[in-house]
């Protein structure tokens, strides 16, 4: 398939996932003004274009659905609704946002965008272990230490991104326990010929479902309550902390409630919002965010408050 009619697919599932819903008459209107059109309002041959939402279903499982009612097209999966962002969607997201990118050249030096250095050097070769099941051997230098871990090898379960950086989790293979590693402290990185098998009772999808970001701790998972200001409310609807946030609404002020283990990455997420948001419970929770708060208070002496 060409680069260009992989673009091709990547315009219009983006262009009716952003429509919610679209007729025909304005997708060939925008097709038009596209890159891919040709400046009028012709847009897509009727074969091309259900030749097109037959590819688009086979590559990426999205399926383009017609209402006979209102003329509009939109997303299946979308209308189906789910808490958690698929891979799928990742994919069809990133390559969305390279084609909108490449869109604007004429003003690249007016775009600035985040960088995944973890990205550009391991990411594919972490993949293909995880494909074909192979072990992972790699030097490790945490942030904790200043001699690296030579000869570290890992048993690649899943990957997982967070604030800009992979991490691929696993089990060491010299101590025997699921560990997470973060691809930008790895070096020497390489695939070994030793395979293994998922164990039975690991489903990956349950390991991370109460994390918050990347500790994994297997400890009790808590319900917790949070009281946000009106301002800090609109930030949290539109990015949600968990995918089990849930939101009600009382006066002057929204109370989010969340279904997560206690970390100290989550501890941190909130104190990074100040007095916008306070714990409510739970109480172990509230603990928690004192201490950090009277913590950080012993770096200040009388003199400085």
């Amino acid at each position: 398939m060409s680069h260009d009619l992989f673009n091709r697919y990547i315009w219009l599932v983006d262009t009716i996932r952003r429509h919610g819903r679209i007729t025909r008459t304005e997708l060939n209107r925008l097709w038009g003004r596209s890159r891919f059109g040709d400046g009028t309002e012709r847009g897509i041959p009727r074969r091309t274009f259900y030749n097109y939402r037959a590819a688009i279903e086979e590559l990426f499982g999205v399926s383009i659905t017609y209402n006979p009612s209102t003329y509009e097209y939109s997303i299946e999966s979308e209308e189906e609704g789910g808490s958690n962002p698929s891979m799928t969607d990742w994919m069809l997201n990133a390559a969305a946002m390279g084609s909108v990118v490449q869109d604007a050249q004429e003003a690249a030096g007016r775009i600035f965008v985040e960088d995944v250095p973890s990205a550009r050097v391991h990411l594919s070769t972490v993949i293909s272990a995880l494909k074909g099941f192979h072990t992972l051997t790699f030097t490790y230098t945490p942030y904790t230490r200043v001699n690296p871990t030579r000869g570290v090898g890992l048993e690649p379960y899943f990957l997982k991104i967070f604030r800009q950086r992979w991490y691929i989790t696993g089990r060491n293979v010299k101590d025997g326990v699921v560990k997470t590693y973060a691809l930008d402290r790895m070096s020497d990185v390489t695939i070994s010929t030793d395979t293994f098998s998922l164990p039975d009772d690991f489903d990956a999808g349950e390991y991370v479902n109460d994390a918050f970001g990347i500790i994994f701790t297997q400890g009790q998972a808590y319900d917790v309550r949070l009281r946000v200001d009106p301002r800090r409310a609109k930030y949290l609807r539109t990015l949600p902390l968990h995918h089990s946030q849930s939101e009600s609404v009382a006066d002057g002020y929204s109370v989010f409630s969340y279904r997560l283990r206690l970390t100290g990455d989550f501890v941190n997420e909130l104190l990074s919002f100040g007095p916008s948001v306070t714990v409510i419970s739970p109480p172990e929770l509230k603990a928690m965010v004192v201490s950090s708060l009277r913590d950080t208070l012993d770096n200040y002496g009388p003199d400085d408050i």
